[in-house]
């Protein structure tokens, strides 16, 4: 007989739970903003996405998941876990859907 494992979940707000000064504040750091720049191409919910390893910063590994919890917690980005591997993904069509243009516009003025 088949087992199947849990899929160990993160805490992720709710798309009605996004609040804007959480994802300015995300968005402003220049860690996060480039995290989010690197996952901008990556499939929504397409089982597609990114490892933290795969996003090249310059920070420690400690750090780098401090960066990338502070964009789950503010609802930016969906973490899952695929195996062992931590699976990032943007959440674009709730962070358009909350905030129309918004995301469009930073990573506008991030490649300026």
């Amino acid at each position: 007989m088949p087992t199947t494992t849990p899929v160990r979940q993160l805490p992720h707000p709710g798309r009605e739970e996004i609040r804007l000064e959480a994802v300015l504040h995300a968005l402003a750091d220049p860690i996060r903003l480039r995290i989010v720049t690197a996952l901008d191409p990556y499939g929504e919910g397409d089982g597609s996405g990114a490892t933290c390893s795969q996003v090249e910063l310059p920070v420690t590994a400690s750090t780098s998941t401090h960066h990338f919890r502070v964009l789950r917690e503010a609802g930016v980005i969906n973490q899952c876990y695929r195996g062992t591997a931590k699976i990032n993904c943007l959440r674009r069509t709730d962070l358009e859907a909350r905030f129309p243009g918004l995301l469009d516009a930073v990573l506008k003025a991030a490649s300026a």
